[in-house]
């Protein structure tokens, strides 16, 4: 049986994202000859996300594009958790629709995938060639301490905790996610030490992060309190 690979996009005001996104990953399937849809689950936008959308399913077909929609903003977590209903594929792809992860890695995640038949495979910017563009040094520093913090507190063996590139075997992601109780961008965190305690496998491919292209980043101080809050809670509890 061949592989079918889903690809969840969360969105709250993608309009000018999506469509990009959209073209580049329906160009990379069909370039490699995989099998795909992608899910996209928008909370409300009110930006005409949803308008965007579906054109896309028609401009692709709905075998392709599968608009589900939700009454406002639920968090990370619960759009997969979602998304995960309504997914035909046995390999699920997560990753943002605004155009910081690029498609062109996604077939070196399923050929680092079919080396071990791994659970997981996921992007990290700290390792091999992998690296983050666009971002001012208080970014970066941000993203690198909240790493480090992690690695040590947590002991996950994975070089990119908070990073949200990845490929998952359907159901070790439902496995994990019914099992993950953080929200925001501690949620990326947490999936992976979960992955861990549940013993499952996880391998890692260099990626290079690009800063969104429209629209404003959602990560405030409030995001990272919430961090600090989330990962001690891992560190007490899991």
């Amino acid at each position: 049986m061949a592989n079918k690979y889903s690809v969840i996009l969360p969105t709250y005001n993608e309009k000018e994202n999506l469509p990009i996104i959209t073209y580049l990953l329906a160009k990379m399937f069909k370039e490699n000859k995989l099998d795909w849809e992608i899910v996209i689950v928008d909370d409300n936008s009110p930006d005409g996300t949803q308008d965007v959308a579906k054109q896309l399913v028609k401009l692709y077909g709905d075998d392709h594009i599968n608009l589900k929609t939700r009454a406002g903003k639920l968090g990370l977590g619960t759009a997969y958790k979602f998304a995960l209903q309504y997914v035909k594929g046995n390999f699920v792809i997560i990753m943002d629709a605004d155009f910081s992860h690029h498609p062109e890695a996604i077939p070196q995640f399923i050929a680092k995938q079919k080396e071990k038949d791994f659970d997981i495979v996921t992007g990290t910017r700290y390792a091999g060639n992998g690296g983050v563009y666009g971002w001012n040094l208080k970014r970066k520093l941000i993203s690198r301490g909240a790493n480090f913090l992690a690695s040590e507190l947590l002991r996950p063996h994975v070089s990119d905790l908070t990073g949200s590139f990845r490929l998952y075997k359907k159901p070790a992601l439902a496995s994990i996610i019914e099992v993950t109780k953080s929200k925001g961008y501690v949620f990326q965190m947490e999936m992976v030490i979960r992955a861990r305690s549940l013993g499952l496998t996880i391998g890692e491919v260099p990626i290079s992060f690009v800063d969104r292209l429209y629209g404003q980043s959602k990560l405030g101080g409030d995001e990272i309190i919430g961090y600090l809050k989330g990962l001690w809670t891992l560190f007490t509890t899991v």
